[in-house]
Order: C-alpha cells, then sequence, then structure tokens
C-alpha cells in the first residue's frame, strides 16, 4: 500500500468549519455522541465505511469524524499509473481528535500522522493508496470560533473493473482502521 501525508494550512487552501451544513442538505452529525446518527448519512450504507465510522467514533476511540464521501471512476491520475489498473474506488474521512488538547495541536496531529503513515507503508503490497492531509478547523462554540486541526484521510483501490476496485479499497480501509488504533498510542501523552 502506498501511504503519505502532507500539510496544507496556507489561507488559500481547504479548510473545515464545524459543526457544518450545506444548503444541498447534508450537515454534520456527531457521530461521537450517537452512532444511531449514521442512519442519515447516505455514504455510511457502504458496509466497509459504516465499519470504519463506527470504529472512527466508538467512544473507546480517540478520533471523530466530521464528512465522508465514496467515488468510483476510471479516470486515473498520472502518479497512480503505476497500479497499471483501470478503476478505482476511492473516499474521503475528514477526521479530526476527539481530545479537545489534541484537536488544537499541530504536534499531536503531526505526530500521529508520521506514526500513521510508516505503519501503512509497512503494510502489505496491494493496489491501494492512502493519503493524509492535516488542514485547519475552525471549531465553532456560541458566538466564537477556535483554530484548531483536522485531518483529510483519502483512500483508493485499484483494480481491472469497478468491483475489484472496490474490494481492494476494502481491504486498504480494514488496514488503515487497525493502523489508526497502534498509531495514537502515546501520542496523545
Amino acid at each position: 500500500m502506498q501511504a503519505d501525508s502532507a500539510v496544507e494550512l496556507g489561507r488559500d487552501d481547504e479548510s473545515l468549519d464545524l459543526p457544518w451544513t450545506s444548503e444541498e442538505g447534508p450537515r454534520y452529525y456527531e457521530l461521537k455522541r450517537d452512532l444511531r446518527l449514521l442512519e442519515k448519512i447516505p455514504e455510511a450504507q457502504n458496509a466497509a465505511l459504516r465499519d470504519f465510522l463506527m470504529t472512527l467514533n466508538a467512544r473507546t476511540s480517540s478520533f471523530e469524524s466530521a464528512k465522508c464521501d465514496t467515488w468510483t471512476t476510471n479516470e486515473i491520475n498520472p502518479e497512480e499509473d503505476i497500479f497499471g489498473l483501470p478503476w478505482k474506488f476511492g473516499s474521503y474521512v475528514d477526521l479530526l481528535f476527539a481530545d479537545d488538547t489534541a484537536r488544537f495541536s499541530f504536534e499531536s496531529y503531526e505526530l500521529w500522522l508520521k506514526k500513521m503513515t510508516a505503519l501503512l507503508q509497512r503494510a502489505p503490497d496491494i493496489p491501494a493508496s492512502a493519503e493524509f492531509v492535516l488542514r485547519r478547523c475552525r471549531y465553532h462554540q456560541s458566538d466564537s470560533f477556535r483554530e484548531g486541526f483536522y485531518v483529510t484521510f483519502f483512500l483508493f483501490g485499484y483494480g481491472k473493473d469497478e468491483d475489484s476496485a472496490r474490494r481492494q479499497w476494502e481491504i486498504a480501509l480494514a488496514l488503515v482502521s487497525h493502523a489508526m488504533v497502534q498509531s495514537v498510542q502515546n501520542t496523545l501523552n
């Protein structure tokens, strides 16, 4: 599995406001407080993503999610040619530390990203890639907000057709889920 991380903290880079809403209908659901809200998230109909979100937002988890999406495409970027496969199944999950102190600590996120990518780089060689992008988040409370951080986690599985790309993505998502548990140990202490 290919794994990498990046930092995008520039003024024009993507950022997140939490909680968030959209005019199209989707909105933020605080899954950490009530996993039954998964029923309101259309992307959670994907069983593998649903399981990942349940693990990510479990009461014992050090993380929580803010947004997610999945898609299938046959548009392969030049840097993805290394897999030699015409289809990819992709996803992103915006995630953040559940701990109020850690979510505002650049150092905590940076340490976790280093551990996470190192673990995934040792994972089995499968046609999949993971990228973690550290970004700015404005955590809104009442009439004010506080600047902190979050991570957009992109995952792609590659295959000869849509089904095989999805299966590789599912395998990679399970690997990431296990690595998240291992990588967070000693990160927040």
